[in-house]
């Protein structure tokens, strides 16, 4: 499971040499082209020239300068903060409501937050991922007093990695899978004892198409023991403004919609596929087609 948002986030700014393949854009199913299966197709980064892509990548520079810029910041203050933990998380948040708004801001995309009302309960927030661009929305959007999960190795990412462990964000040891579990464990203990919410991806990875993934089992292991209630966030449009190992951001639309929280107070272990089957039925009930799942 990869559970990190900056490693994320790195990965999209620093594509590999060797691209993967990848579908054919889901503009095209829209406009009736025949679709290819998986790894067939791939995305065009100069389809609108290179004056936009050329403005994009200003753009996509601005960001980075953006959050090196409040990374440094924040970091004195965590350094200031060292003695208190939970204040350390809550300034964590601060950083990442400023970051990631700033960066929307840079990217210029119209955005639509529907179901707001949900978004200050504490809980387990998930949420689909197939853009650089959820990363920002995770860090301004969730609620203060949230933590999310990250690969023990996010310690050695230069400045954000720091950060993020000052933070006293949560990391995962996936040297293996007794040691993944043992992780979830002492996560789910740190998360009710200090009151904590969570925020995390289900499907594990980034969808290179854009359609939902299954979802893994880490983020129903915490539910099942911290009992929190279960708030998904469907974000639409993003795979469109920002798409995997492309230098192009469009203005897109991108709607955040906040789901009623799910109740997990009476949910046995037993049942743990049962419930991560009816989450995702709820994800594709509310994604449009383009992003929904080929069966």
């Amino acid at each position: 499971m990869d559970y990190s948002l900056l490693s994320s986030l790195v990965r999209a700014v620093l594509p590999s040499q060797e691209r993967k393949k990848k579908e054919l854009p889901l503009e095209a199913e829209a406009s009736g082209h025949p679709e290819v299966g998986e790894g067939g197709g791939g995305w065009d980064d100069d389809d609108s020239g290179w004056a936009t892509v050329g403005l994009s990548v200003v753009r996509i520079v601005a960001c980075f300068v953006t959050m090196m810029a409040t990374t440094i910041v924040w970091a004195v203050i965590m350094f200031l903060l060292f003695p208190w933990p939970y204040e350390r998380i809550r300034q964590g948040n601060l950083w990442g409501h400023l970051t990631g708004r700033l960066m929307m801001w840079i990217l210029g995309n119209p955005i639509i937050v529907e179901g707001s009302e949900f978004s200050n309960t504490r809980a387990i927030y998930i949420c689909n991922h197939a853009s650089p661009i959820d990363i920002f929305l995770v860090m301004w959007l969730t609620p203060t007093g949230t933590v999310g999960i990250a690969k023990k190795e996010i310690i050695w990412y230069p400045l954000f990695g720091q950060l993020y462990v000052l933070a006293n964000h949560l990391r995962i040891d996936r040297s293996n899978p007794a040691a993944a579990i043992q992780s979830l464990n002492e996560i789910a203990s740190d998360i009710k004892k200090n009151n904590l919410s969570l925020i995390i991806f289900p499907e594990g990875t980034r969808s290179r198409s854009g359609r939902l993934l299954p979802f893994k089992k880490g983020f129903m292991h915490i539910a099942l023991q911290t009992r929190l209630p279960i708030v998904p966030m469907v974000f639409t449009g993003t795979h469109l403004a920002w798409k995997n190992n492309s230098l192009r951001v469009r203005p897109t639309p991108i709607t955040v919609k906040y789901l009623q929280p799910i109740k997990t107070d009476d949910w046995e272990e037993e049942g743990m596929n049962e419930y991560i089957e009816l989450i995702h039925k709820l994800y594709v009930q509310h994604l449009p087609d383009s992003q929904k799942p080929l069966t």
